[in-house]
């Protein structure tokens, strides 16, 4: 009976033991949350972490492919994933009497480093093409935009070349995609425009009339080529492959001048016809002014054939006495007496002296000589055969004067060195102290025998 009661009482005991042991046993839940800083899942990525663990006295983090790779603090701070991958988070949390474990799996994806190069091939002189190189790390699709260019798109690593036909600006913008993310940059080219041939023909000083023997520049006004060769039908031109050149030629006749121009890309052609007369040893000079003795500063009342050009009293110091060739004395805006004079006589009609001034006789008023001009024979004379005949000097009488009573009126002239000339005053225009005449001039090139 005793042993039964002993019995009992041992199992009574062991029940209640194991009953105060469930009842003092704490459950543990391994919980976190993975904070992906600023959403980012390309590597480098920073994880940091919330831990919600309930129960637990330990803990062990294990990072797989993380720095660091392990942790034991409830909070393991911040863990940087380097390299592009799968990986699984994993916390193992317990107490003394329970263990519990959870994971988390994760993508980072591959770091992008995005660029490329745009290689214009031989020049940037349109049309022209341009090589794309694509230097981007870490992407796995790729879309090209090309502005102007030939493809405008393109999808994949490399395009290859791309054409462009029109100048200017373009740019060229690539995006890039490595899984979740999208990144772009772009570039810009500047493209020239196409080759484009011209030229002027300019004549020297004193082939404005297009006679032959004939000197002219070739003014090349041509737009991105890098060489040009020059040609013509006759004649010589020097240099022959620069920029710009001269061309001479010594015969009347119609000549072809060509321009050839080459840029690496192409080359082109353009040329121009220039048609020179026979020499006439006359050069016609039209709407000449010369004005009234106040007006000398204003309008100018001296002339220079050498320069082809009125001589105003400020800008005589400037000019060699010697090529002062013609110069009007006009009363006031009347007209009520007008006269040429010789350069180096002005003082006498109340002008400076002109220093180194040469003489050049007048024969202001046709009437007192056995000449008689009209606009008819002034317009007839096509080369120097009238002026040749005429002996001015024997005739020449610098006292005599001019009005405006008749228009046209005619003056001849013979230069220190013998060339000679004629005056048409076509027009008396009344302007208060800025009068002045309006003149044609024929006179020779050159003095003949």
């Amino acid at each position: 009976m005793k042993r039964k009661y002993y019995t009992c009482l041992v199992l009574t005991t062991a029940l209640l033991l194991n009953s105060c042991y469930e009842e003092s046993k704490l459950l543990v839940k391994a919980e976190f949350q993975a904070i992906i800083r600023n959403e980012n899942y390309t590597a480098p990525v920073e994880v940091s972490f919330e831990n919600n663990s309930t129960g637990a006295d330990f803990y062990q983090w294990t990072f797989e492919g993380g720095t660091p790779s392990t942790s034991t603090g409830k909070d393991p701070g911040v863990v940087v994933y380097d390299k592009a991958g799968e990986y699984t988070i994993k916390l193992e949390a317990w107490n003394n009497t329970e263990r519990n474990f959870k994971e988390f799996t994760f993508k980072v994806d591959s770091t992008v480093r995005i660029g490329f190069e745009a290689e214009i091939l031989i020049n940037n002189f349109v049309p022209a093409e341009v090589k794309i190189i694509n230097r981007t790390e870490g992407a796995s699709a790729y879309q090209w935009i090309f502005d102007g260019g030939s493809p405008e798109t393109f999808a994949g690593e490399n395009p290859g070349i791309i054409r462009f036909n029109e100048a200017g600006e373009h740019k060229i913008t690539l995006t890039v995609n490595n899984g979740r993310e999208t990144f772009s940059t772009f570039r810009t080219i500047e493209l020239a425009p196409a080759m484009q041939l011209d030229f002027d023909i300019e004549p020297s000083f004193n082939d404005f009339d297009y006679e032959a023997p004939f000197t002219a520049w070739l003014r090349n006004k041509s737009t991105n080529a890098l060489s040009y060769e020059w040609s013509a039908t006759g004649g010589t031109i020097v240099p022959q492959n620069e920029t710009d050149a001269e061309i001479t030629l010594e015969t009347p006749g119609t000549y072809i001048i060509r321009l050839q121009g080459e840029n690496g890309k192409e080359s082109q052609t353009t040329e121009q016809s220039v048609t020179l007369k026979k020499n006439t040893n006359l050069y016609t000079l039209k709407d000449v002014k010369f004005g009234i003795k106040k007006a000398e500063s204003t309008i100018g009342a001296f002339y220079s054939l050498p320069l082809r050009s009125i001589i105003k009293k400020e800008e005589m110091e400037k000019v060699n006495g010697a090529d002062i060739n013609l110069v009007f004395f006009g009363l006031d805006a009347t007209f009520s007496r007008c006269y040429f004079t010789s350069p180096d006589e002005v003082i006498s009609s109340g002008f400076a002296p002109i220093p180194g001034a040469v003489k050049t006789c007048f024969v202001n008023d046709l009437s007192e000589t056995p000449l008689h001009f009209t606009n008819t024979d002034f317009e007839a004379m096509l080369d120097d055969s009238k002026l040749k005949e005429l002996n001015i000097r024997s005739i020449a009488n610098t006292t005599s004067w001019f009005t405006n009573v008749f228009v046209p009126r005619f003056v001849l002239f013979e230069t220190e060195p013998g060339i000679k000339g004629i005056i048409n005053v076509k027009g008396f225009i009344s302007q208060g102290d800025n009068s002045y005449i309006l003149t044609d001039i024929k006179v020779q090139k050159e003095k003949t025998k």
